[in-house]
């Protein structure tokens, strides 16, 4: 089982992975959290997010860097649920020292390939943010095109695909599959 979900900010993404993750019978359960908390709204999100999950038996791992490192950290025979490329991307291109990292989406291309060849039950989480037709500055045009790059590279390894809108799940790949997780869900 692997699945990748894409869509707006704030639309069920997390929520869905989530549900998903359970209805697989592998144990352990690993949420890996990659969001560095920037202001109260994602503190009061990442609160949130821990209460949803707290009674859903997962291990949460603080992974705001480094995904690689989760081979070593996580039982390959259970399921990852990896909340979020987008954060992840950020993390590791816009360090906390002020320093950019152009060269980051081609670090996280390495690690998250490592971990889709490792892990047979995984779910990762992105946002869409390349719909509109604005020029950015080259380094926001950097981070679009990497993340652009991850969430292609993500979709050619899952067996399912999704983008989330307003609360619903359209499958752009693996419908079948999904609505058979979808059943197990109800």
């Amino acid at each position: 089982m692997r699945i990748f979900i894409s869509g707006g900010c704030k639309q069920g993404k997390s929520s869905l992975g989530q549900q998903l993750a359970l209805t697989h019978r592998a144990w352990p359960r690993y949420y890996v959290a990659t969001m560095q908390p920037g202001d109260e709204e994602d503190e009061a999100r990442i609160i949130r997010h821990r209460e949803e999950r707290r009674d859903w038996e997962f291990i949460t791992l603080e992974q705001p860097r480094h995904i690689g490192e989760l081979v070593n950290l996580c039982d390959p025979a259970g399921v990852v649920h990896l909340d979020s490329l987008t954060a992840l991307l950020a993390n590791e291109m816009f360090l906390a020292s002020g320093e950019v990292r152009e060269d980051a989406g081609e670090q996280v291309q390495r690690e998250l390939t490592q971990l889709l060849h490792n892990f047979a039950n995984i779910v990762i989480i992105s946002d869409y943010i390349y719909s509109d037709t604005r020029l950015f500055p080259f380094l926001t045009e950097n981070y679009r095109r990497s993340l652009a790059e991850l969430d292609r590279l993500a979709a050619r390894h899952c067996q399912v695909v999704l983008e989330v809108t307003a609360g619903y799940a359209y499958p752009h790949k693996g419908g079948e599959l999904y609505r058979s997780f979808r059943s197990k869900m109800e």
